[in-house]
C-alpha cells in the first residue's frame, strides 16, 4: 500500500518537473528554436489549428526561423497569427517561406525573462509540495485506519521526503540551465 502511495507521488512529480520544462522552453532566449511558435493557432477553414500541423517550422540560423507553409494561401494568416502572438516577432514572407527574424534581447528584457522563469520554477515546486502532502495525507490515513504501524508511517513519509528533495532538485537544476541560457549573450 505504501509502495503504491509513494510511486503515484513519484510520477505526479515527474509529470510536474516535465510540466515545468515544457513551460520554461516557450519562454524565448537570444537562440532561434522552433518550440518557440508551438503556442501559435491558425484560422484553417474556420478552425483554430496549431502552426505545426499547417507548416513546417526550422531554425535556419541561431537568430532566424523558417516557416514553409504546407497551403499557400495560409501565408498571410501564419504572418498575422505571429504578429498577434505576444512574442514579439515580426515575420517576413519570402514567396513559399516566412522568415522569422529574432530581435537581440536587451539586457533589461533578459532580467524580466529571468524573473518569470523564476517564477514558473516556484510554482513547480509548490506543486511537488502540495504532492508531498497529499502523499503524507495517504500514509497518515493508512495509520489512521491501523492498516500500517507509527514506524512504517515515520519510514514512508522519510521516503516521500527524499523524493521531494530530488524532484525538487530537478526543478532547481532546470531553473539554472534556463537563467544560464538567459543571461548567455
Amino acid at each position: 500500500m505504501i509502495k503504491t502511495i509513494k510511486d503515484e507521488a513519484q510520477q505526479r512529480m515527474e509529470k510536474s518537473v516535465e510540466a515545468l520544462k515544457g513551460q520554461i522552453s516557450k519562454i524565448r532566449t537570444g537562440r532561434a528554436h522552433p518550440s518557440l511558435l508551438d503556442g501559435i493557432h491558425v484560422e484553417y477553414y474556420g478552425a483554430s489549428t496549431p502552426l505545426r500541423q499547417v507548416a513546417n517550422v526550422v531554425a535556419e540560423d541561431a537568430r532566424t526561423l523558417a516557416i514553409t507553409v504546407f497551403d499557400r494561401s495560409l501565408i498571410s494568416a501564419v504572418e498575422k497569427a505571429i504578429m498577434a502572438s505576444d512574442l514579439g516577432l515580426n515575420p517576413a514572407s519570402a514567396g513559399t517561406i516566412i522568415r522569422v527574424p529574432l530581435p537581440p534581447l536587451t539586457e533589461e528584457r533578459r532580467r524580466d525573462l529571468t524573473k518569470i522563469v523564476r517564477g514558473e520554477a516556484e510554482q513547480g515546486r509548490v506543486a511537488i509540495r502540495n504532492i508531498r502532502r497529499d502523499a503524507n495525507d495517504k500514509v497518515k490515513a493508512l495509520l489512521k485506519d491501523k492498516e500500517i504501524s507509527e514506524n512504517d508511517e515515520r519510514k514512508a513519509q522519510d521516503e516521500i521526503q527524499k523524493l521531494t528533495d530530488l524532484y525538487v532538485k530537478k526543478v532547481d537544476e532546470a531553473l539554472a540551465e534556463k537563467e544560464k541560457e538567459l543571461m548567455d549573450f
